[in-house]
């Protein structure tokens, strides 16, 4: 691709004939990147005419020569046209991205103050496609201007610059540490840059990376690297990547994709401007005016400093001596760190510092928040302990669906499927998505050959999903890391087993229909102590029977004064389980003594209606 300055075009000397005014010249919409023979085309000329524009500035191009908009645009000027840059529309899926950021944007005051944000970046791909290579490309060249001498601290993130807007780049490459936030309920991913190797095409990390981003719901830009090297095939990348699901601008689908060089540095800016048109979509917002909130990217403890976190901010506004909970942790901002090293006193949304003062060293995940006092901030330790405590449980299994449902926590079981063999993914999958109905739907969120990895427990447990093998077995890691995070990992022999198991739990997960079923009532004819402060009611059993620790309506006329559970039940001084009619017996109401007589206790049941 040729790039800016290097091969800079300039307009034609004028000779003969001036050009005319700008105001009579025909538009054209030029994309951010095209060939010469597509350029012809939308300027209606022959290529060889491109071509020697090109030549003119030093530029020797072929006819599948790729160029970015600003050499276009020249070239578009010279030849009598003038050039604007061609609308991109909106994709669904990243219509829909947009619509699910929009429907969690904060409220109230939060929501008062809210202005654009710089986004936030993970670089993914597979081994040795250039994403430690990239992100360094990006760093050297585009590094914060205020930072002359360098990196020299290194927080787990770091600001680029591009014209008057930033980009978070999370320091961090590969899926694995990007599932590993999520995994601890920290999602602070906005972008995802997919690294592919132009030489070696889409591998099986890239199918990885692919399913984890989806699962995520973060859209992806596709970087095809490595583009300098002679046998560089980027068609036959974009045919693959169509196959994994990622259809490509120029083929009629919705996925940007780039053409770099990180070796050469080529396309690094085209790149970012594709970022950054990307966030614009997204219309990133935070209001730095509140309370700091964050998440930790990276902590240790370090020998001279104590405890040290690095914190990427989220919203409001974080500076030293705020009293900040981390997780488990708690302490005053005692110096705060930039990227540089260098001390600053506040830092706004999107931007990665290191702070110390900290009591502890938090997980990577754990969040940040501000409080007013010590006080407050102990209060949110205690209730942070306690959620670390249920974490756990928060592990989907084929077992607890139901009540997850049940609880309105999931609406589609999320399925990691590994298989023995290619040909047994599609059948299985099939078959499974087909289980799901319009109230519980089976996504496969990742699908592969192989043994199952501690890698795939961690999309399961990152994405509250479970994990299905057939003809294939658990690592011995992912057997302990599925034991400690409490993954469910389910494997299979026969096809008609997995499918009749996971049916089995979809009808679980629909939600039940129950109907109140009336079991009994009592007429109140007394009113007596039952030690302790507590009252019993002297009941007649007029219909049906009343049962211990069944539900109980007290009715005082046509006001209900409670609805609550039958606590004690007795037959002169003796405890029963139930009283059928006809009977007198003492009863207790959990939660209440103001019995009257002439209240009628309604001893009622709720029944689940079969589909």
């Amino acid at each position: 691709m040729v790039n800016k300055p290097e091969n800079t075009i300039e307009p034609a000397a004028g000779k003969g004939k001036e050009a005319p005014a700008a105001a009579n010249l025909p538009q054209v919409e030029l994309p951010p990147q095209v060939n010469v023979r597509q350029l012809a085309d939308l300027l209606e000329v022959n290529s060889i005419q491109i071509i020697k524009q090109l030549m003119r500035s030093g530029i020797m191009a072929n006819i599948n020569q790729v160029i970015d908009y600003e050499a276009a645009a020249v070239v578009a000027k010279n030849l009598g046209f003038e050039p604007k840059p061609q609308a991109r529309p909106i994709s669904k899926r990243l219509a829909a991205i947009a619509a699910a950021k929009k429907a969690t944007k904060p409220q109230g005051e939060a929501a008062a103050g809210l202005l654009p944000r710089p986004p936030v970046v993970t670089v993914m791909g597979h081994v040795d496609h250039g994403k430690t290579k990239l992100l360094d490309a990006i760093r050297s060249a585009n590094v914060v201007a205020t930072e002359a001498g360098g990196i020299t601290q290194h927080i787990g993130a770091y600001q680029v610059i591009l014209g008057e807007n930033r980009i978070t780049f999370l320091d961090t490459p590969g899926h694995e540490a990007f599932t590993a936030m999520r995994a601890h309920g920290a999602q602070i991913t906005d972008i995802t840059i997919l690294v592919v190797a132009a030489d070696d095409g889409v591998q099986p990390q890239t199918i990885e990376a692919i399913n984890h981003a989806k699962a995520a719901g973060v859209p992806i830009v596709v970087a095809i690297n490595k583009i300098d090297k002679p046998n560089a095939n980027p068609e036959q990348v974009k045919r693959q990547l169509a196959d994994a699901g990622l259809v490509i601008e120029e083929w009629g689908g919705d996925t940007i994709a780039v053409p770099i060089s990180a070796k050469e540095k080529q396309g690094i800016d085209v790149l970012l401007e594709n970022v950054l048109l990307v966030a614009e979509m997204l219309e990133l917002k935070a209001n730095p005016n509140i309370a700091a909130s964050g998440v930790v990217i990276e902590a240790e403890l370090d020998k001279s400093r104590g405890p040290v976190a690095r914190i990427l901010v989220q919203s409001g506004t974080l500076k030293v001596s705020d009293t900040v909970v981390v997780g488990t942790t708690i302490g005053r901002v005692r110096a705060m760190l930039n990227q540089a090293g260098k001390q600053v006193k506040k830092a706004t949304p999107s931007t990665p510092v290191e702070i110390l003062g900290l009591n502890g060293v938090p997980r990577a995940g754990d969040t940040l928040a501000t409080t007013a006092n010590e006080k407050m901030a102990q209060i949110m330790v205690t209730r942070n302990k306690a959620e670390q405590t249920k974490e756990s449980g928060r592990a989907l299994s084929l077992t607890n669906v139901y009540d997850e449902i049940s609880a309105g926590k999931i609406k589609e079981l999320n399925v990691v499927l590994k298989t023995d063999v290619q040909g047994s993914i599609e059948p299985i999958r099939t078959s499974l998505e087909r289980l799901g109905g319009e109230e519980v739907k089976v996504r496969i969120i990742h699908a592969a050959t192989g043994n199952i990895s501690e890698n795939d427990v961690m999309l399961a447990l990152a994405s509250q999903g479970l994990i299905i093998g057939f003809g294939v077995t658990a690592d011995e890691g992912a057997r302990r890391l599925a034991s400690t995070s409490g993954i469910d990992i389910r494997t299979y022999n026969i096809i008609y087993t997995l499918i009749d198991d996971v049916e089995k739990a979809l009808k679980g997960m629909l939600e039940p229909t129950f109907a109140e079923v009336i079991e009994g009532r009592a007429d109140v004819r007394a009113v007596f102590p039952a030690g302790k402060g507590a009252k019993a009611a002297g009941s007649y059993i007029t219909e049906g029977k009343a049962t211990r620790g069944g539900k109980v309506r007290v009715r005082r006329g046509k006001e209900v004064l409670i609805e609550s559970t039958i606590n004690s039940l007795k037959r002169f001084k003796d405890d029963v389980r139930e009283v059928q009619t006809g009977y007198e017996c003492g009863i207790g109401v959990e939660g209440f003594n103001d019995f009257k007589v002439g209240d009628v206790l309604e001893f009622y049941k709720m029944e689940q209606i079969s589909r």
